[in-house]
């Protein structure tokens, strides 16, 4: 049975590549078909048919609030489709290694240790990357990073294909009993195992793979900012970030129909064709006039950087928010458990649980695109991650599939309306000059937390369950919300984000 959530995403994406054709060569000051294309999307999201009456013209877009304003830049659109299709393969990948990992292991923490290998590239190379990403070409350092994580995603398919033929090498077998080992220390049961010699290689490309995207992320966060106006940048955010809904919608959802018919070795393929795509689409885009560039010590560099995150104390405040938040809150590392001990929905239900949240965000994404700008962002703030602790309460102590599936979907209605005001304040109070180093701070706080998270989250449910470990989280989420909101009430007095934010 096709799901309407599902297939307006396919049809969304067919339609991303039958416009982009047709602009190829075109200026996008001479043509409105980007509005057009994404007011499309955007009616195809409702399930609506679009006419030509209802499409926008280039004059109503200019007397009133354009919600397309951001793809007015032919090179913001070839980015945020290269991007959608980026995030949709590694969205597949993760879903299909965390359940590969659960499958070979039966073991919580080999779910978090996934989350540790991820973590440990953001902690070490961030400011690293944020300073290479304002020293050098961003353009380039994403081209080299899809590069690398293509390769990966091969290495990735060749060792999930081949699991049983991987020769008993002693390095092998002692990485598997050092990981049986650290299991001993969290598991409340012994029906883990660690024999598969396919897990350190595993662990091992992903490390490889989560270094690459460190200093990806670095750039792609400081790149994007430079194709559009900055009076376009709270748009050019938000439909970032509802790109990247529709694409966590559309990625679980197909690895869970393939991990089922077609086995995990096809879901890391199609990973390193999105990751090739994306390469293509960035390369065409024309290198972009900037501020100047950063010169001198590295270190001073970015040590600046970490300077004027803590002396904007807003920024530091919306960070530090997100950062509890998702550290204590994120329940998606545990998903594969749920899906098969308290749920028992198996691959196909664990890709719509993990596609729950980012219905929501997408839906929230397009609303926020639609209304006028937020009148008090910050309360606005406070309240979602109130909302987002609540709901991930609600999932923990949920055993009926539906209601989890409802739960998930909320925090990501709430969670889309802080990555919005969180990038947003982050881009307008950040000089283009420093955007790499701020924006590789950035990446150490929230990189971190849901790295992290997935470490903490698989730890404590292997120490107390799986169900503690969540509403625990949730409880913590709520309390860092009057933490934060205490510790800095300037946040709470933030209204609009546009450019008299200063």
């Amino acid at each position: 049975m096709r799901s309407p959530e599902l297939s307006a995403p396919l049809f969304a994406l067919r339609l991303v590549f039958t416009t982009l054709s047709n602009r190829v060569g075109q200026e996008p000051r001479t043509t409105c078909s980007s509005d057009h294309f994404f007011y499309d999307l955007v009616r195809l999201s409702r399930g609506s048919r679009v006419t030509m009456r209802e499409r926008p013209t280039a004059l109503s877009s200019s007397a009133a609030r354009d919600p397309y304003a951001a793809f007015r830049s032919r090179g913001y659109a070839l980015y945020t489709v290269g991007n959608f299709i980026s995030i949709t393969g590694r969205q597949m990948l993760t879903v299909a290694l965390e359940w590969e990992v659960y499958a070979r292991t039966h073991s919580a923490t080999a779910l978090g240790l996934v989350g540790l290998t991820a973590a440990l590239p953001v902690v070490s190379l961030s400011l690293p990357a944020g300073h290479l990403a304002d020293r050098y070409s961003r353009k380039t350092i994403i081209l080299c990073a899809q590069a690398i994580s293509a390769v990966c995603s091969v290495f990735l398919a060749l060792i999930s294909w081949q699991h049983l033929s991987i020769p008993r090498l002693t390095i092998l077998l002692r990485a598997n009993a050092g990981l049986a080992f650290v299991a001993r220390i969290f598991e409340r049961h012994t029906l883990y195992h660690f024999d598969d010699l396919s897990l350190p290689l595993i662990y091992l490309v992903m490390l490889l793979s989560g270094s690459a995207r460190t200093f990806g992320w670095a750039a792609r966060a400081s790149f994007f900012p430079t194709l559009v106006p900055r009076d376009h940048f709270a748009n050019a955010i938000t439909w970032n970030s509802s790109m990247f809904q529709i694409a966590s919608v559309l990625g679980p959802a197909l690895a869970g129909l393939l991990i089922v018919r077609l086995g995990f070795p096809f879901i890391y393929a199609i990973d390193c064709c999105c990751a090739l795509a994306f390469f293509l689409l960035v390369l065409p885009i024309e290198r972009v006039g900037v501020a100047r560039r950063l010169a001198g010590n590295t270190w001073e560099g970015l040590t600046a950087a970490i300077r004027f995150v803590i002396g904007r104390k807003i920024i530091l405040a919306a960070l530090t928010l997100d950062l509890f938040a998702v550290l204590l809150g994120g329940a998606t590392a545990l998903l594969p458990i749920f899906a098969d001990q308290i749920l028992h929905c198996g691959p196909i239900g664990l890709g719509w649980l993990r596609a729950a949240p980012a219905i929501g965000a997408f839906g929230m994404a397009v609303a926020i695109a639609y209304l006028p700008p937020m009148r008090r962002a910050g309360k606005a703030l406070l309240w979602c991650v109130t909302g987002f602790g609540l709901a991930t309460i609600v999932f923990g102590f949920s055993t009926w599939f539906w209601l989890s599936l409802a739960m998930l979907f909320l925090t990501g209605v709430f969670d889309s309306v802080s990555v919005v005001v969180r990038q947003t304040l982050v881009q307008l109070l950040t000089p283009d000059e420093m955007r790499g180093r701020v924006s590789a701070v950035n990446n150490i706080f929230i990189g971190t937390s849901n790295e992290f998270g997935a470490v903490e989250s698989g730890l404590t449910a292997a120490l107390f369950g799986p169900v503690i470990s969540v509403v625990a989280g949730g409880v913590g989420t709520i309390l860092a919300v009057f933490a934060v909101a205490w510790k800095w009430p300037e946040l709470r007095k933030i209204g609009r984000l546009d450019r008299s934010l200063h």
